[in-house]
């Protein structure tokens, strides 16, 4: 199909109709760095008048679970690893900074998108170590499950120090989980 070219007169608002709404079409004059250059027609004012009271949208039909627009990092509705443990093991060692819990999560703990597994993961940490209930590490906890999942995905272990200080969860995460100072 060959292509026209635009004069003038292609450049003034005109109106388009369809859907039971009315839209105004306005091809735009610009100058390199310029304004927008404006054309006033009467159609241009009874457009305007329209559009203020009609839906220039009109609304999309609802997503469905067979749609391929569907995102694949979907949070599921059914917990896809319950049952599962999200944490394989956690482990305390000592460092030049002080006392250090390892957690090492499961494969279903790497790949869980499910609402709340977080704090599903945080029980069973405090249920295999309930001295990690200590100032701070929650946040960092809950830090490295948000954030190291995504950025370090095969990360061994999680180091959740309680000799950090506790600065609240938005601060842990500026900190990369490691508030207090860097990880040694």
């Amino acid at each position: 199909m060959r292509q026209r070219t635009r004069t003038a007169h292609d450049r003034r608002p005109r109106l388009a109709r369809g859907a039971g709404f009315t839209l105004l079409v306005s091809v735009a004059v610009a100058g390199c760095g310029g304004e927008e250059a404006s054309i006033s027609t009467p159609s241009t004012t009874v457009a305007r008048a329209l559009s203020a009271t009609t839906s220039a949208t009109p609304t999309p039909p609802p997503i469905t679970s067979t749609d391929p627009a569907t995102p694949i990092a979907a949070q599921p509705t059914v917990d896809p690893y319950e049952g599962i443990p999200l944490v394989d093991h956690v482990e305390w060692t000592e460092n030049v900074d002080g006392p250090r819990l390892l957690v090492f999560p499961s494969e279903a703990g790497r790949r869980t998108t499910y609402p709340g597994s977080d704090e599903r993961a945080w029980q069973e940490v405090l249920t295999q170590s309930p001295a990690a209930d200590a100032p701070g590490m929650r946040d960092q906890f809950v830090c490295h499950w948000d954030w190291a999942r995504l950025v370090q995905p095969n990360k061994p272990s999680w180091n959740l120090e309680p000799w950090r200080p506790a600065v609240g969860y938005p601060a842990t995460v500026q900190a990369s989980c490691n508030p207090g100072g860097p990880e040694r």
